[in-house]
């Protein structure tokens, strides 16, 4: 088996990668050795479009797939071309090559006198990358000889609520870009001339900007800035929408940032940064530590965001909480508790979680959270879901208090957390004996992806060791608000 093509030949992937920088496609196919390490999380995100893709089958049960794990590229086009000349009137990933340019369709079906291509999304809306990646396939379906009628982009409905079993029509939006996708074939001829015509020279001059991250993130990003400094004018955080325009008029260290273009937080990130200098306002700290009372509960939340709903009342990508962590102080001398919850895989596990969680917090409790609107959220959605409980849901909620309000406003802040108020960055900055770094989880979307591997592993031993982990990673954002709290009285 061989997938060998020359240099300038394209797929799907490539050619969106070359509209977006023509630089990162020519290091793609000349320099792969300086890409980016691939992040964890993205095999996530490959996971997920392939459940997406295989769930929206069923709109056109029955058809043929082609493989591409076993296959030569050109074997899945004679394995396509066999099937057609059979009469199948669906084929999943079905494969063509045109003008030295192969793709794939995510589902192609025979309407009542030509091919539909139908592609799948698994985002919950069109974009203007969606209909490049479409036109494209419309372009070479086409210069093959194939009769192709329309092209629609599948992607999930955001309103959809699973009741009962899955209903794909309901689940999935099928909107028809056939007309957007025909206007594009001047601008996909002419884009695959100039980046085959491109790939036969030097490497092509292209600065860093807006592009760099739009509509994708580059994997050779490391590469391509390894000229800027670590405390750069994209080292500030917030909002500031002069970056690339100051960095074109070369000014790219923070030092050399006009003061104008700063906000108040901004200059006590910079001047903290170069001077290596905190700052705290301990008039704001004292009246948000006020304004806190006892018993005091420290509560976290993981949770989850599956594409195709789980659970009746659930939509597409709702936030729904499998565990959460509790520490909590009766009064202000008593000894610090703790109590958890994280829920078996395969199960509906939100009512028994919701039931331990409201039975672990008294009415009269201060819950410290951090960053409000994620626990809010959380608990509104449950409230949502067992109503007969949202009385008592929404006297939680009612006296929630929120810790990262003082860091985000910079009330309390030491040089080293960068600009950033988030957990993982305040936590070693004040309390730097305590920190995520031997943790096997790190991070909400590592704690997400694990969760699913619980849910799909049967090996006992991996099923502990991923509990295990998960139970240290929610105790640990809890444990760390304890201890800058603490610490924040320490300060005052």
């Amino acid at each position: 088996m061989t997938n060998k093509q020359p240099r300038t030949s394209l797929s799907k992937s490539l050619f969106l990668k070359g509209l977006q920088c023509p630089k990162a496609l020519y290091l793609h196919k000349y320099n792969p050795e300086l890409r980016d390490e691939i992040p964890a999380s993205l095999e996530a995100v490959f996971q997920l479009g392939t459940e997406v893709g295989e769930y929206a089958q069923k709109l056109f049960p029955g058809g043929t797939v082609i493989p591409y794990g076993e296959l030569s590229i050109q074997e899945q086009i004679k394995k396509t071309e066999d099937e057609i000349k059979k009469g199948k009137k669906t084929i999943y990933e079905a494969s063509f090559s045109y003008d030295d340019v192969f793709v794939k369709v995510d589902i192609l079906h025979k309407g009542r006198h030509e091919w539909e291509i139908h592609e799948v999304k698994s985002s919950a809306s069109v974009k203007d990358v969606h209909i490049d990646d479409t036109a494209l396939q419309y372009y070479v379906l086409s210069g093959t000889g194939l009769p192709v009628s329309n092209a629609f982009l599948v992607h999930l409905n955001g309103e959809y609520v699973k009741n009962g079993d899955i209903e794909p029509r309901k689940l999935f939006v099928m909107k028809d870009i056939t007309d957007d996708v025909k206007e594009k074939t001047d601008f996909i001829r002419s884009n695959i001339n100039s980046l085959k015509t491109m790939l036969t020279g030097d490497m092509p001059e292209a600065d860093i900007g807006e592009h760099c991250a739009t509509p994708y993130g580059c994997d050779f990003k490391g590469y391509c800035w390894r000229h800027i400094p670590e405390d750069s004018i994209f080292s500030v955080t917030g909002k500031f929408s002069k970056r690339f325009d100051l960095y074109r008029q070369g000014v790219v260290h923070m030092k050399d940032i006009p003061q104008k273009f700063l906000s108040g937080r901004q200059r006590i990130q910079v001047n903290g940064t170069l001077k290596k200098k905190d700052f705290v306002n301990p008039v704001a700290v004292k009246e948000f530590l006020d304004s806190l009372w006892y018993p005091l509960y420290f509560l976290d939340f993981e949770t989850i965001l599956p594409a195709i709903p789980l659970f009746d009342g659930t939509r597409p990508y709702q936030q729904i909480p499998f565990q959460y962590s509790l520490h909590y102080l009766e009064n202000e001398t008593d000894e610090l508790k703790h109590t958890e919850y994280l829920a078996n895989p395969m199960t509906d596990f939100r009512k028994e979680l919701l039931e331990k969680l409201l039975g672990g917090i008294p009415d009269n409790a201060c819950v410290l959270v951090y960053n409000s609107s994620f626990e809010i959220q959380v608990l509104k959605y449950l409230a949502e879901q067992f109503p007969g409980f949202k009385e008592k849901i929404e006297t939680i909620i009612d006296n929630v208090a929120d810790l990262a309000i003082p860091f985000r406003r910079m009330d309390l802040y030491r040089w080293q957390m960068n600009g950033s108020h988030s957990l993982k960055i305040v936590l070693p900055a004040l309390v730097p004996e305590l920190s995520y770094e031997g943790l096997e989880i790190r991070e909400g979307s590592i704690a997400m992806d694990a969760y699913a591997a619980m849910c799909r592993t049967k090996d006992k031993s991996e099923l502990d060791k991923i509990r295990k982990a998960l139970l240290e990673y929610c105790k640990m954002d809890t444990i760390a608000m304890v201890r800058i709290v603490e610490k924040m009285r320490e300060v005052i």
